[in-house]
This record gives structure tokens, C-alpha cells and sequence, in this order.
């Protein structure tokens, strides 16, 4: 078994222990969901699900996303982020390591970038009554290409308003 399906086979097995201690039911949509979101990196929103699972021919309802979406969230399966705007973007949670987020407040792209530790063993350790799971730094700013963008464009103004004073 490699390592992606041992992961899955993890997920699987956690899910199916909280649906049991929840008593809720275990159906084929809901793990498929779940399988559908560790298959996949990186974040999504439930548009974007919605639609890849359309793609790979599995129908699903929205309204059995959004709840099986809950309950991955009540889990901890999943995290919830809300980077800017009004579309919650969501990622696997389970084994997922301590990373950062950029996000240009420009454009709304998010950029996901391998942090050092930032808290160490001992730091962890002074942490009392709280066991850390994992954490994420969300750092907003502006990208290169944005960045360039509004270069040009104050360029392309500041040579309009001389070239209006150059005709005077």
C-alpha cells in the first residue's frame, strides 16, 4: 500500500469513528467526498468541488456537500479558511503540514509556502492546557504581477498628463 492510499485508508477510518460516535449515517456520498478532497492538493471551495466532482461523473447534491462538508470540518478532516471576500476556501487538514499563506489583497490569489517551525519543542511545551494540531500564518500583501500591473498603469498615466501639458 503506498503512501496516498494509506493516507485515504487513515481518513477513511477516522471518518467512519466519528460518524459511528455521532450516530450519523456512513453513505457512499459522504466518503466519496471525502476520498474526492484527499485525492486532490491544495485549497477549494465548494464550487470548485462541486464541479471537479462533476467531472470524474460523480453526481452529488450541493446541499450533501455543504453537510458533509460540516461534518469533515467537526471532524477536523478539513479547515476553513476565509482569506478575503465572501468565498470560504477549504483544505485537508489530516497530516497536513505547517505552511503559510500569501494572499494578494489585489488579485485574491493565495499562495501556500513551507513555514521553518515557528514554534519550537520547548515553546510547545510552555503551551499549558492547549495541545497544538497544527497552525497556519495568513501574511496578505501585493504579488509581482499585480505589483507590475499598477506600475504600468501610473506610467501610462503619468505620461498622458505630460503629454496634455506638452500640447499646451
Amino acid at each position: 500500500m503506498d503512501g496516498s492510499q494509506k493516507l485515504k485508508k487513515q481518513v477513511r477510518d477516522e471518518f467512519m469513528e466519528y460518524l459511528t460516535l455521532h450516530k450519523h449515517r456512513k453513505t457512499p456520498e459522504r466518503f466519496a467526498i471525502l476520498d474526492h478532497i484527499y485525492t486532490t492538493k491544495g485549497h477549494f471551495d465548494m464550487d470548485t468541488l462541486y464541479k471537479s466532482m462533476i467531472d470524474v461523473n460523480f453526481r452529488v447534491s450541493r446541499a450533501t456537500l455543504y453537510n458533509t462538508i460540516e461534518l469533515l470540518l467537526d471532524c477536523g478532516l478539513v479547515v476553513k479558511h476565509q482569506f478575503g471576500g465572501n468565498v470560504s476556501k477549504y483544505e485537508r487538514a489530516y497530516v497536513n503540514e505547517n505552511h503559510d499563506h500569501l494572499i494578494c489583497t489585489s488579485c485574491g490569489q493565495v499562495w501556500e509556502t513551507k513555514n521553518s517551525d515557528l514554534l519550537t519543542q520547548a515553546q510547545l511545551k510552555k503551551i499549558k492546557k492547549f495541545t497544538v494540531s497544527y497552525y497556519s500564518m495568513y501574511i496578505y500583501g501585493i504579488c509581482s504581477k499585480c505589483s507590475h500591473a499598477k506600475k504600468m498603469e501610473l506610467r501610462k498615466l503619468a505620461r498622458g498628463r505630460s503629454d496634455k501639458t506638452d500640447n499646451k
